[in-house]
């Protein structure tokens, strides 16, 4: 986990200090058009705030996920169910080389689960009601074998790493455009207008939605890597069953969005719709499986 968050880390800071290089070659330029930048502030904001964002969600997900969902931590296994989920849990868990991650239920009529955490060691697995009533339990284990490869591929780490880069290109490139395009189409004096104000929401916007595209990207590329995990740790014909069995299911996912990315199974679109899904078709990964290329 150390050497990917020092991977991500080092890759967005060598994205600054290249952006800070441009800036320092623009800025001569940029006072010759009257524009006074603080570059170096508006640096730090667009850092602290872009990747602190994320880390703070990554810190809170257990919680937001257990509010989000309602689920219930089986503490003391209380029932045969109960009971076996917790000891397959486990039992993938130290197959993958991870601690043990909470186990938990939660009240939804479709067949769904999902893993979030802060850390490999401190992950929370779910399982909804509606997966436990509707699935066999070669298939359950294949799901749950899907979340326990989520964790140990510390995808919730990779996902926030990813999101607090572009946050921070997304704050940060918002406000150096929006004072250019205040100075040169607005003819604001300092670039500190009503036009800066305006552009910067924009620009926050339109870039949010492109960086939002590059995040669901690869998220969709992780699920295939999640299938095959759970393939090594519950047998490649019991995750192919088990997601032809959510395939057949006329129920969409609906997972709340704090944690529907994490889950396995997500909202289908069509078009440009596609772009934003979190999940690829279920077809497509029952292929890669088949296949056996993921």
């Amino acid at each position: 986990m150390m050497r990917r968050i020092g991977l991500f880390l080092g890759t967005n800071l060598a994205i600054l200090v290249v952006l800070g290089v441009v800036m320092n070659l623009l800025e001569p330029w940029l006072r010759a058009q009257g524009i006074d930048y603080n570059f170096a502030y508006t640096l730090v904001f667009a850092f602290l705030f872009g990747m602190g964002g994320a880390f703070v969600s990554l810190l809170l997900s257990k919680k937001i996920a257990l509010m989000t969902t309602g689920a219930k931590v089986i503490g003391s296994p209380s029932g045969d169910i109960e009971r076996w989920l917790v000891s397959t849990v486990e039992r993938q868990a130290r197959e993958a080389g991870i601690g043990m991650p909470d186990v938990a239920i939660f009240e939804a009529a479709e067949p769904n689960a999902f893993a979030t955490g802060a850390s490999r060691n401190k992950a929370l697995v779910a399982v909804s009601t509606g997966l436990l009533r509707t699935m066999r339990r070669n298939e359950v284990e294949a799901v749950l074998a899907h979340e326990v490869s989520h964790v140990a591929n510390g995808d919730m780490i990779t996902m926030t790493l990813l999101q607090g880069v572009l946050n921070t290109f997304v704050l940060l490139l918002s406000r150096v455009l929006g004072q250019l395009i205040d100075r040169v189409v607005f003819r604001s004096e300092r670039g500190y207008g009503p036009g800066y104000f305006i552009s910067v929401i924009v620009l926050q916007i339109v870039l949010g939605i492109l960086a939002s595209m590059i995040v669901m990207a690869f998220s969709r590329w992780r699920e295939f890597r999640a299938d095959a995990g759970g393939a090594r740790l519950s047998g490649r014909q019991n995750m192919i069953a088990a997601l032809e069995r959510l395939r057949q299911s006329q129920q969409p996912g609906q997972l709340p969005e704090a944690v529907e990315a994490f889950g396995v199974r997500g909202r289908t679109g069509q078009g440009f719709k596609r772009l934003f899904m979190s999940h690829p078709p279920l077809e497509e990964r029952i292929q890669a499986l088949h296949d056996g290329v993921r």
